[in-house]
């Protein structure tokens, strides 16, 4: 089975705090393959187990567990006793996080050398887990270690990049952040409101300027190529060609994060699946 057979083309990343057993088993109705829980859920997987118990088809994928947050051990534990009751749903997504949240963060490329390694000891399969990588060294320890990558707030140039990198069989799954308004002015003010947190992290930052962006866009607020290029907004159909833009470059599956201009994603996720046909 294909990475795309097994996540579906496209899925939905919510954080872990915003999604309950109704909106899962919305999305699943909707025909999205994944869901992935961001806001780093807990090593217990509880949520994940909530989910995946009251729904039939839908994977459910963490994106991500932050290592520093979430004891390995129990995370391995906690895989061990989800995948027994739902064998192939459960996808591990794990990331060292940013520095300006996590003042501990020291040395993240050793540290999570050192979470896989009591993963491995464990039993969760190098399969069942994907690496958040924005730079390149992240990503070969993700190809070497886990199935593939789960990049945050990347362009469909990066991941034709991380393509090129890992060849053929990993999986890349991007995240994609969305805005159904096809006004440009509000759209940016929405995701703009969005990015602002995420342009003071350092490791953000500087994989924006990797997708090519200038020490000009990242800075004060964000540039509207930027605002544009991170953030698609427009219609159903723009947002699909953003999800087809990934696809086209190397993704096996992209996840669309929807910024709610009126409180209430669902419509912009049945919007999108319409607009895919």
């Amino acid at each position: 089975m294909t990475w795309t057979e097994r996540l579906g083309r496209i899925g939905v990343w919510r954080g872990v705090g915003d999604v309950d057993v109704a909106l899962a088993q919305t999305i699943e109705g909707l025909g999205y393959g994944t869901l992935w829980l961001g806001g780093s859920p807990g090593a217990d997987l509880r949520a994940a187990e909530e989910i995946l118990d009251a729904t039939t088809t839908l994977m459910v994928a963490t994106g991500i567990v932050n290592i520093w947050k979430a004891d390995a051990a129990e995370l391995a534990r906690s895989y061990q006793r989800v995948a027994a009751k739902h064998p192939g749903r459960l996808i591990l997504g794990i990331g060292s996080g940013h520095r300006e949240a996590t003042p501990e963060r020291v040395r993240p490329l050793a540290a999570m050398a050192q979470y896989l390694d009591v993963l491995d000891e464990g039993g969760v399969p190098v399969g069942d887990r994907v690496l958040s990588a924005l730079g390149p060294k992240m990503l070969a320890l993700a190809a070497e270690r886990s199935g593939g990558t789960h990049p945050y707030l990347t362009v469909p140039g990066q991941t034709r990049e991380m393509r090129e990198v890992l060849g053929a069989g990993p999986l890349i799954a991007p995240e994609q952040t969305v805005v159904l308004d096809d006004e440009a002015e509000s759209a940016r003010e929405t995701a703009r409101a969005f990015l602002g947190r995420y342009l003071q992290m350092s490791n953000y930052t500087t994989s924006m300027r990797r997708g090519g962006f200038t020490d000009a866009d990242v800075a004060d607020g964000g540039s509207d190529a930027l605002i544009d290029g991170i953030v698609a907004h427009g219609t159903a159909q723009d947002l699909s060609a953003t999800v087809d833009a990934h696809l086209d470059a190397g993704a096996d599956h992209v996840c669309i994060q929807v910024l709610p201009v009126s409180g209430d994603i669902v419509p912009t996720l049945r919007a999108v699946m319409a607009a895919r046909g």
